[in-house]
Formats: structure tokens, C-alpha cells, sequence
């Protein structure tokens, strides 16, 4: 039981007054058994907060160090293990592990940003469930030794490569001119320059070579074929070496 203050009220002594009372001061009754009862209530809750809180330390693998799959080292974080980020990611460097490899995985696309100080984007890459799209000034691509393989902007395209293989069936489709030295296939294969729909024009200020070493050269038209020099002459000749040569097409009109 708490301890109770008494204390007696003294009047004066009077004819006819009655003798000295006494007022109890404290918290009793039901009072004190709610009082008791918040206090019962407060400390569980403080027992039960504390239980939760050693279990997610452990659960989360809390150290000195980091928690769970992420560690403080010198050199900034490390992540053991898959990681999931639910907001953007700003960092200056990402790497794997030595001998690892490094995955970007998600369930709809991965954006990659490049911003300025003003936080404008410069660059920007989307690889999506559909496409990869590259948004910047200039896209280039590289070997290890730092040769130039490609690169595009808004002025030209330029392929470095020693040699450019296009492996569609229907090849390679021009809508405009082509600018090249040399244009020749694969060992055992054919080369076909064809205009189905409209007129097919070589020019050069040097002069232009067909030659075919191990086969035929065909050229045929719908309906007039026109060989023309402007300030010499054209010519045909026949390999001495040949046993035979015959024509049975009509004779084409050659003009010099």
C-alpha cells in the first residue's frame, strides 16, 4: 500500500465545538488500482518493444560494420548478393567483384542517366522489354584498343570497320547514294547491284572498274543497256587466252 499523509486539522477549543479531524490525502479506491494497472500495461509494452527490437537486429544481421547483405568499407559500400532498389539510385561508380559478373535486372526496363550540374539530362539509355534506345549527341563503339568500330550523330554514320557484311537475304537497300572504293562479295558468292523500280547510275572522276577474276559478268536491263564515253572511247575485248568466244544476243548499241 502507498503510504497515506495524514494530518489533523486542530481547531480552536470552543464551548460546544467538536474534537479534531482527520482528512486522508492520497490515491486509493479504484484509483490506484488504474494507476497500477497503466503501470502493469507500460512496462510490458517496453518489454515487448524491446524483444521486437533485438529481433530485427537479428534478422537484419546488424554489425558494426553495415547490415544484412551491405558492408562499409573505405572505399564506400559493398552489396554481397541480390539487391533490390525501389527508388532511383545515385552513385559515381559501380563495380562487381573481382571475377564477377555485374546484372541489372527488372521487370519492365533499366534507365541509365547522365545529368549536369543543373541535373538536365545529357545522355540516356533504355533497355527495354521491346528495344534499346541510346539518346545523346554522339553514339560511338570501340574495340579495347581504342579503334573506332562505329559512330553515329546527326551528320553521318561511320562504320571503322576493315570489312561491313550484311547477312539479310533481300541485302542492303539504299534510298539514296552510296559513297565507297570498293564494293565487292564474299570468296564464291555473287555481287549483285540491282534497281528494281528505277535506274542504277556508277560514276566516278577517276573512272569506274567492273572486273570478275574467276566468273561471268552479266548486265541486263528491260530495255535499253547504254555504254557512252563522253571524251575517249569504249571498248571490248577478249581475253587471247580463251578458245572461243560467241554471242548469240543481239548487238548492243555502244556509243563514244
Amino acid at each position: 500500500m502507498m503510504p497515506q499523509e495524514q494530518y489533523t486539522h486542530h481547531r480552536s477549543t470552543m464551548p460546544g465545538s467538536e474534537g479534531p479531524q482527520v482528512y486522508k490525502v492520497g490515491i486509493y479506491g479504484w484509483r490506484k488500482r488504474c494507476l497500477y494497472f497503466f503501470v502493469l500495461l507500460l512496462m510490458i509494452l517496453i518489454l515487448v518493444n524491446l524483444a521486437m527490437t533485438i529481433w530485427i537486429l537479428k534478422v537484419m544481421n546488424f554489425t558494426i560494420d553495415g547490415m544484412g547483405n551491405l558492408r562499409i568499407t573505405e572505399k564506400g559500400l559493398k552489396l554481397e548478393g541480390d539487391s533490390e532498389f525501389l527508388q532511383p539510385l545515385y552513385a559515381k561508380e559501380i563495380q562487381s567483384r573481382p571475377g564477377n559478373a555485374l546484372y541489372f535486372k527488372s521487370a519492365r526496363n533499366v534507365t541509365v542517366n547522365i545529368l549536369n550540374d543543373q541535373t538536365k539530362v545529357l545522355t540516356q539509355l533504355i533497355t527495354g522489354p521491346k528495344a534499346v534506345e541510346a539518346y545523346g549527341k554522339k553514339f560511338e563503339v570501340k574495340t579495347v584498343s581504342g579503334k573506332l568500330l562505329f559512330s553515329a550523330d546527326d551528320n553521318e554514320v561511320v562504320v571503322g570497320a576493315e570489312r561491313l557484311r550484311v547477312l539479310g537475304a533481300e541485302g542492303t537497300v539504299f534510298p539514296k547514294s552510296i559513297e565507297t572504293p570498293n564494293v565487292r562479295a564474299e570468296p564464291f558468292k555473287e555481287l549483285r547491284l540491282e534497281s528494281p523500280t528505277r535506274s542504277l547510275v556508277m560514276e566516278a572522276p577517276k573512272g569506274v572498274e567492273i572486273n570478275a577474276e574467276a566468273g561471268n559478268m552479266e548486265a541486263t536491263c528491260r530495255t535499253e543497256l547504254r555504254l557512252e564515253s563522253k571524251d575517249g572511247e569504249v571498248r571490248g575485248e577478249k581475253d587471247r587466252s580463251s578458245k572461243s568466244y560467241s554471242s548469240n544476243r543481239p548487238a548492243l548499241p555502244i556509243t563514244g
